[in-house]
């Protein structure tokens, strides 16, 4: 099939749940004529608490519902499948696909000045050590302390953002990585967006806060324009929410995440 008709295919994204949006959020920002297609596995979630071996089993299902929505690129926005399952979905899925991990960690390796750089995210994320390889990939002299913070992903859920019960839980988090002197922050969960202010305060200013989410929707753009598959449509794009469970409450918790209205959720039986 020709670029010019599979131009006007949305990107496919999805998540084990609502946190994914985040991505999304920042693909209506910096490539707001494009339709998404998003899925979230609610009725799986969380992934980080899977084996390995499962985890892979979703992911490619997951995949495939893209697939067969007729997308152009696939977008993992999350971070456990971007850990583990990446290599299993490029030798399955005959579509580009762009995960969240090495987009933030080049923006980190990009954004330190002194070589030292701290990543927060779920325990299964920094036990994965993912970020930690895919920096040292690119840079094997930058310093790294990693943090789990699994606390945030509800607090973040709940919406309280300005809770002082979040500005605790955030001070005795990152209170150990304020002392290990380092100058770049990678959010390493995409949830944490939604707490980038009050992270960012407990840091100081001198620390530069990376957002997987931003950066990995700029390797999306970086990618479309490459392959000539950016759309070119004028008109408002059509965007698709799909999840597994609890369409209702992914809607309430989901415009919060989006920062804006969505018009329907529908619910998908994968298995």
């Amino acid at each position: 099939m020709d670029s010019e008709h599979i131009r006007q295919w949305p990107i496919g994204v999805f998540d084990s749940g609502i946190g994914g949006l985040t991505v999304v959020r920042e693909l209506f920002r910096q490539l707001p004529h494009e339709g998404i297609v998003y899925f979230g596995d609610t009725a799986r979630v969380p992934y980080g608490s899977k084996s390995e071996e499962t985890v892979k089993k979703f992911a490619l299902q997951d995949a495939r519902f893209l697939v067969e929505q007729q997308v152009k690129l696939i977008v993992v926005a999350c971070n456990t499948v971007s850990a583990n399952s990446m290599g299993l979905l490029h030798s399955q899925i005959e579509l580009p696909i762009e995960g969240v991990i090495e987009p933030g960690a080049r923006a980190a390796v990009a954004a330190t000045r002194n070589g030292r750089v701290g990543i927060i995210g779920t325990d299964s994320t920094i036990y994965s050590r993912a970020y930690e390889k895919a920096i040292r990939a690119i840079d094997k002299k930058i310093q790294i302390f990693a943090k789990s913070c699994p606390l945030f992903v509800p607090l973040a859920e709940e919406g309280w953002i300005d809770d002082p019960v979040t500005a605790q839980v955030a001070e005795r988090y990152l209170s150990p990585m304020c002392r290990c002197q380092i100058d770049t922050l990678v959010l390493g969960c995409t949830h944490y967006p939604l707490l980038k202010e009050l992270i960012q305060k407990v840091m100081g200013s001198d620390v530069s806060l990376v957002d997987s989410a931003r950066a990995t929707a700029a390797c999306v753009k970086e990618v479309l324009g490459r392959k000539n598959l950016i759309s070119d449509l004028n008109e408002s794009p059509k965007h698709n929410f799909f999840v597994t469970d609890m369409p209702r409450r992914f809607l309430e918790i989901g415009e919060r995440f989006l920062g804006s209205k969505m018009a329907e959720v529908v619910r998908v039986n994968i298995d």
